[in-house]
């Protein structure tokens, strides 16, 4: 059995994490292990909430906007179609929801106001007299991308703090999936201040992989969680503007909106002309007046395919070349209390498979995301025993057990899946039901 293998340079940290595996043949199915503990007496103690966030001018949907329980740390997220799914504990009957999207006006939405599905809340397009705005603008974008990097520990969490987080992962053959991943972790943060690693534990894990449709190729995605977290710039600048490249990048102010009533000023980033090896290139939206970054969207720029290649592969078969096509990233934050903190963030790899003496090439698309769902303060620091934790060389397909329970998550927030994957999850509960029937057993 031949592999493919990813690896970064020492100046492109996320390389090292974002690793993909490529195996040839159809691996035998195997028994996944168990890598969580659910509690039997779970009980449903929890009202859910459906529905959609959109532009009220379009009818467009919000892609990543946020919905908070004004005065907690309950959040979720819209997905890619804009629909979200909340779920809040039932002994709280009262409160507002707070959903807010860059460049709109955050709507306050009373939570009986809700109905349990088909909720649609519209926001509106913030619109500022920027003459009325009293801030002094900074003349250099890059002096100003360092002092907001510089002033992390104080203007983001600066207590321990464990986080309750969503991470799914899915890979597809041109636009079909064949590999599905999905977890509740833990994530035992420290303060943007401290130097320390984030240590993530496993919770309730799953997974699904349609092997029949990758054509005896199987992909892996190694890092699972860690592929998300790391993207969190502002905890681990050094993986992408580290001391020793900042200077390889050109800022530039590019135009700017509002978010709750703050300027948000855009500034773009791309690598000097002079500057051969693949660096990052993007945009952040950074709180001119406090010095904070509350979003970042960027992208690797393949200037090199063989260079971008050894960046991510880590196995591939001998007869095969594959490059990336796309490598891109997002990061949110959320505030509260004065305080910023990561709130999401999602990948998306998509490779070019070029086969020895075959006429066409496949392609592929990986991409993970992870969304904060609620949070409090650690303050003993209390961290998991090193044989608890996550290593970053995780691979989740491996880790999780079958699809079984369509009530799997409980009372967990998670971000609602996109149609093909929702289509997916319902041939696999389909799949697993007729096994059942016909006396099979279920699918691992």
């Amino acid at each position: 059995m031949k592999h493919i293998l990813l690896h970064k340079s020492k100046n492109h940290l996320l390389g090292a994490v974002l690793g993909v595996i490529f195996i040839i043949g159809i691996p035998a199915p195997t028994q996944a292990s168990t890598f969580f503990q659910v509690n039997p007496q779970e009980v449903t103690s929890y009202n859910q909430f459906r529905g959609e966030v959109v532009d009220s001018d379009n009818n467009k949907p919000l892609v990543f906007a946020t919905l908070t329980l004004e005065g907690s740390n309950i959040s979720t997220i819209t997905n890619t179609e804009g629909k979200f799914l909340l779920k809040i504990p039932t002994n709280i009957t009262q409160g507002n929801i707070m959903v807010a999207f860059l460049g709109y006006k955050t709507a306050v939405i009373p939570l009986g106001q809700l109905k349990e599905n088909n909720n649609r809340i519209s926001l509106m397009v913030s619109i500022t007299n920027l003459e009325e705005v009293n801030v002094v603008i900074p003349k250099n974008a890059h002096n100003l991308v360092r002092e907001t990097l510089r002033k992390k520990g104080e203007n983001y969490l600066g207590d321990p703090t464990l986080m309750t987080a969503f991470y799914r992962e899915t890979i597809k053959k041109r636009k079909k999936n064949v590999s599905l991943s999905e977890a509740v972790v833990n994530i035992y943060k420290s303060p943007y201040s401290s130097d320390q690693k984030d240590a993530v534990q496993l919770y309730k894990a799953r997974k699904s992989t349609d092997y029949s449709r990758l054509d005896t190729l199987a992909l892996k995605l190694q890092g699972g969680p860690f592929n998300a977290l790391y993207v969190d710039i502002m905890k681990y600048p050094e993986y992408i503007f580290s001391e020793a490249n900042m200077d390889d990048y050109n800022f530039n102010f590019v135009r700017s909106t509002m978010i709750n009533d703050k300027l948000i000023y855009v500034i773009s980033f791309h690598q000097r002309p002079d500057i051969v090896d693949p660096m990052y290139k993007g945009e952040l939206f950074i709180d001119v007046e406090n010095k904070i970054l509350t979003s970042a969207i960027y992208s690797l720029n393949i200037t090199d395919k063989e260079k971008a290649s050894r960046m991510f592969v880590r196995k591939k078969p001998r007869n095969a070349k594959v490059y990336p096509t796309e490598i891109a990233y997002r990061v949110d934050y959320r505030e509260k209390n004065g305080k910023w903190y990561y709130g999401y963030s999602n990948v998306l790899l998509e490779f070019k498979i070029n086969w020895d003496k075959k006429l066409f090439n496949s392609v592929y698309s990986m991409s993970c995301e992870m969304a904060v769902t609620d949070w409090e303060k650690n303050i003993a620091g209390e961290i998991p025993k090193y044989k608890d934790r996550l290593k970053s060389s995780i691979i989740l397909s491996e880790a999780a057990i079958g699809f079984s329970d369509p009530d799997f998550w409980g009372e967990y927030n998670i971000i609602e899946p996109e149609k093909s994957i929702e289509s997916a999850i319902k041939k696999i509960q389909r799949q697993l039901k007729k096994s059942d029937i016909d006396g099979g057993e279920s699918a691992p």
